[in-house]
């Protein structure tokens, strides 16, 4: 009887718990999640060019949640990424991130830009052939985002030793991001064809119109990739997910720090 007694109070005091962590989960939002990690500690020799810190991006100005230049990814996906650092350091190359966690709040932050169709500061660079109405509908923004789930990353190559990239000032001239590598913006990894955040035709990565090397370079980035573990956006060229990512339901929302 006792024994009995000793069951229901635990299963009583069990559901009682797991009504108040639902209620009131005692983890906060600010934190890193478990599974996550600051990529510099696992790809220390990894440059980055957190464009959604700054104000060079096609929001034009710094986004919601990117109160630090740092890339968080899942470890699973880190430790992917690493194994492609080390293939590309034997030709003294190098992987170089503009962005990689994405904090739901960041998304928002587009989805609101997005809809303000009088404001095209950044035309001009990021999407000149595009009707900003048609960037939900042509697959360049959305409401939820890979990047939320902590395992996609936007990237590039650069040379080792980095040469130097240019400084993005705000009010500069901007030039559209399809153009030849000498008049578009001065990026310092090797040549793609098109611009970081290009909304354009050209920055699909199997668009035959690119010239020979710049396939050759995006062949490279999307080789070593796939051959461990990611998979390839067909729209940009710069964007990959961990095909076995360990979150593929879950949209974080914490703020990189």
């Amino acid at each position: 009887m006792r024994k009995n007694m000793y069951k229901i109070v635990f299963f009583i005091i069990f559901a009682f718990v797991q009504c108040v962590l639902i209620a009131c989960p005692c983890f906060s939002e600010d934190k890193i999640p478990n599974g996550f990690i600051d990529l510099e500690k696992v790809i220390p020799s990894a440059v980055l060019d957190m464009r959604y810190f700054g104000m060079h991006n096609f929001v034009g100005e710094k986004v919601d949640g990117y109160n630090a230049p740092k890339c968080y990814l899942t470890r699973r996906a880190a430790e992917a990424l690493k194994k492609v650092q080390d293939e590309l350091s034997g030709f003294s190359l190098s992987i170089k991130i503009y962005d990689c966690y994405r904090p739901q709040q960041a998304v928002d932050h587009f989805v609101r830009w997005a809809k303000e169709v009088d404001n095209t500061k950044t035309k001009v660079e990021f999407y000149p052939t595009i009707d900003k109405r048609n960037l939900f509908k042509d697959g360049y923004i959305a409401e939820k985002s890979s990047h939320s789930r902590g395992s996609t990353v936007d990237l590039t190559i650069v040379p080792v030793p980095v040469p130097e990239q240019e400084i993005y000032k705000p009010g500069q001239p901007l030039f559209e991001c399809y153009l030849p590598a000498g008049k578009r913006f001065k990026d310092n990894s090797i040549d793609m064809g098109t611009g970081f955040d290009c909304f354009h035709e050209l920055s699909h990565p199997a668009n035959k119109k690119v010239e020979p090397q710049q396939r050759i370079n995006r062949l490279l980035l999307k080789t070593l990739m796939e051959r461990h573990g990611f998979v390839h956006y067909d729209q940009e060229w710069w964007h990959f997910t961990l095909k076995d990512e360990p979150f593929p339901n879950t949209y974080f929302n914490f703020p990189i720090n």
